[in-house]
């Protein structure tokens, strides 16, 4: 008895968000993480318009992918939850579970701009919603993204400006400091960011999820040719776009509160758009492109590879790269290096069936008595 079709929209979603969010996380890990967001800035012309379009393009909207997929993979833990005969509630604390003990690692050892710990937490609150209909999840997602797109704003441009010796600070550590010295610098930023994190971008995230699950429940994401996808890329992409870009482009040049505004309201238009975009996309894939595929969903393990070798190559106690490159060069070593790990995965589920943290967070998904 064989089971239904597996969607194809979500590899090809997740592998795409792949090299958006490392093209944004990378401003980060290679360059100040006090300075870049507040006031984003090129040493050059060309490292001006690589930010821009970084900022225009992919800043808040890789991220509403991310979250739209989660929500798409509660839809899909519930049907086999449903179809095994599971205790779906006991699976998804212990995924939550998982997820906050990856992030929290993470977070203070790699990336303090971690998304795993935002996950877990509004993950928890998305729980209470996994009931509703298809309608109301859609009417309270698209609050929650309307409600983000006012307090946003507000909460970033509140953020005191970083001192200059803290600045000096992290430079003197992220270029010289031992791998210790800069998990501290790391863990103290973690803490600071993490309330901001959840409230920015956890309540944008937890709208996102809201949309994943609909288009779940509503046979949306099993069919890519759904009338809803099309509608979302003819009225969502071009604006969407139009409008990151016009917004990214005043917050970079000219007075910061416009500008940011205009980027935060844009991102979700052109995520949607996005959606619709990647729908258009979607083809039964060759032998190869399927390899490809299977990788992508391993998005994890990507994810936290990022992180750890972004971090080797930049950090002084790896090989020093911190504000020694131009931003052009560090968005290429970015794509480079998720191209390095798509493909070693590729490889690695040709014998394995799950990435390495994909395995990690299997086994504390499934675990009975200890969590």
């Amino acid at each position: 008895m064989t089971g239904p079709p597996r969607a194809l929209m979500p590899d090809y979603l997740r592998l795409i968000a792949l090299f958006g969010i490392v093209v944004v996380n990378v401003q980060f890990i290679a360059f100040s993480s006090f300075t870049g967001f507040s006031k984003p800035a090129g040493d050059s012309t060309l490292d001006s318009v690589a930010l821009w379009l970084v900022n225009g393009l992919a800043s808040l909207k890789t991220y509403g992918l991310f979250s739209f997929m989660f929500g798409v993979g509660l839809g899909l833990m519930m049907r086999s939850a449903v179809r095994q005969g599971l205790s779906f509630g006991r699976l998804y604390r212990n995924r939550m579970i998982g997820l906050l003990i990856l992030g929290l690692a993470h977070g203070c050892l790699l990336f303090p701009g971690d998304i795993l710990t935002t996950y877990a937490v509004t993950g928890s609150i998305f729980y209470l919603f996994r009931n509703l209909p298809v309608t109301r999840l859609a009417r309270v997602g698209a609050g929650l993204l309307l409600l983000q797109a006012i307090i946003a704003p507000m909460l970033i441009l509140s953020l005191p400006e970083t001192p200059a010796d803290i600045v000096a600070l992290e430079r003197l550590i992220l270029t010289e400091g031992s791998f210790l010295d800069v998990v501290l610098l790391r863990s103290a930023s973690y803490a600071f960011t993490v309330p901001f994190f959840l409230l920015i971008q956890g309540t944008a995230a937890l709208g996102w999820f809201c949309l994943g699950l609909a288009a779940v429940k509503s046979g949306m994401i099993d069919n890519a040719a759904h009338p809803c996808w099309r509608l979302a890329r003819n009225l969502c992409l071009v604006p969407g776009v139009a409008l990151g870009l016009t917004g990214a482009a005043i917050w970079q040049w000219g007075p910061h509160l416009p500008g940011v505004v205009l980027t935060i309201v844009a991102a979700p238009i052109a995520t949607l758009g996005y959606l619709g975009l990647i729908s258009a996309i979607v083809r039964p894939p060759g032998p190869a492109m399927a390899r490809v595929l299977a990788a992508g969903g391993s998005s994890l393990s990507v994810y936290l590879g990022q992180s750890i070798l972004l971090t080797t190559l930049f950090s002084g106690y790896g090989f020093g790269l911190w504000d020694e490159v131009s931003r052009v060069t560090a968005i290429i070593i970015a794509v480079a290096v998720t191209t390095a790990l798509i493909l070693a995965l590729s490889i690695w589920r040709t014998r394995l069936a799950l990435g390495p943290f994909e395995w990690v967070l299997r086994k504390i998904t499934s675990a009975r008595h200890h969590i």
